[in-house]
Order: C-alpha cells, then sequence, then structure tokens
C-alpha cells in the first residue's frame, strides 16, 4: 500500500509550449530507458529478493519511478497544451496528435508504444541488480541527452533533478548488491556441514564471489 502526497516530487512550471522538446521529452515516459520501465521493474524485481533490505530499496525505487513518471508527463502536457494541430504536425507530431490529441500516452522518441518487453524480472537476484545498475545509467545518459536538446530553464531544471536522483539510484542498487552478495554467500548453517559448505561454495562460484 502507498500513501500518495497530491503533488510533485519536484516542481514543474513551463511557461512556453515546445511541441518539439515534448516529443522527445515523452521517451522518459513510455520509452525503453524511461520512468515507467524503470518502475514496472523494480516494483516486480522486489519480490525474488533475498533480504528484506534489498527488497525495501527496489520496493522504494520502483515507487519514487512512479514520480518521475508523473514529472515527466507533467512536462509533455505544458509543453503542448493548448497547441493548435497545425503546429504539432509541424513539430513532428501529427502522427501523435491524431491518436491521442493533446493527452499524454506511453510512446518512445520515435512513436513507439510503450511495451513489457523493455523490462525484466528474472528472478536472479544479482541478474536483476546488474540490469538495474545498467538501466540507471542509461536513464542518466537519456536525461542528459534531453538537456542538451533544451534551451529553457523551465525544461533543463526538472530534467537536471531526474538525471541526479537516477544518479542516487545508481549507487542505492550497488548497495543492494553488495548487501544480496553477501547474503547468498553465508552459509545455510541448518544443513549438515559437507552440504552447507558445498552449497556456499556453489553459491560464490554462481555469482563471481570466490576470489
Amino acid at each position: 500500500m502507498w500513501i500518495y502526497e497530491k503533488k510533485l516530487e519536484y516542481p514543474v512550471k513551463i511557461k512556453n509550449k515546445n511541441p518539439k522538446m515534448a516529443k522527445y521529452i515523452i521517451t522518459q515516459y513510455g520509452g525503453p530507458d524511461g520512468e515507467l520501465a524503470a518502475s514496472l521493474r523494480y516494483l516486480s524485481q522486489r519480490f525474488s529478493m533475498p533480504t528484506e533490505e534489498a527488497k525495501a530499496i527496489l520496493n522504494d525505487i520502483g515507487t519514487e519511478e512512479l514520480a518521475h513518471l508523473e514529472i515527466v508527463g507533467t512536462m509533455v502536457f505544458q509543453l503542448t497544451k493548448g497547441v493548435p494541430p497545425d503546429v504539432l504536425e509541424k513539430m513532428g507530431l501529427g502522427a501523435y496528435y491524431s491518436d491521442h490529441d493533446h493527452a499524454v500516452y506511453p510512446v518512445s522518441a520515435s512513436g513507439v508504444p510503450f511495451t513489457a518487453a523493455y523490462i525484466q524480472s528474472k528472478g536472479d537476484p544479482i541478474a536483476d541488480l546488474h540490469e538495474n545498475l545498467a538501466a540507471e545509467q542509461k536513464a542518466r545518459a537519456t536525461y542528459e541527452n534531453l538537456i542538451n536538446l533544451a534551451d529553457d530553464p523551465d525544461v533543463i531544471d526538472p530534467l537536471r533533478f531526474l538525471r541526479a536522483r537516477e544518479i542516487v539510484h545508481f549507487q542505492r542498487f550497488g548497495e543492494a548488491l553488495g548487501i544480496v552478495q553477501e547474503k547468498l554467500g553465508q552459509k545455510k548453517f541448518y544443513m549438515s556441514k559437507p552440504k552447507e559448505e558445498k552449497l556456499a561454495e556453489s553459491n560464490k562460484e554462481a555469482y563471481g564471489l570466490k576470489k
């Protein structure tokens, strides 16, 4: 269960319309490295984490990604609100308008609708956490690209906030990886000693923990 605070995690107050920028930013709403994919990935993977600490980290980050999805959606909406159809068409959003009007819909910058194929929930905590580390770096890189394309401070400011949060998430997933590696390297004290030692060695070898 979540308690929803009815305000954006970071304020978005864009005064100047810019449909072309909205077309780029929307990739972080429904694109392969966007916030929707991140949230669904982490909130799905959390069930397979072997420690409560790791589950909590994925739950926290997955929840925050929903807040980031709200920020990105707000940016897209403010950048296009009230823009006439002919202007949207000139800015490359004619096909989008024909399907969705001025609504916010999860697609990539190239117009590909969101798909669950963007995410993975493998059930192997080490594999999942390594994927998450990579996902945060890809999202950071995308935000940096968007910042490079923007020239409006009202747009750049929230993009910088979102980029900074991707860096924090990367650090927290590194923390989760360390917790999980330590857990999987522990011996199972309820087993007979030979089986216990064999399983511990097997875990270390499988997850690259042997020195």
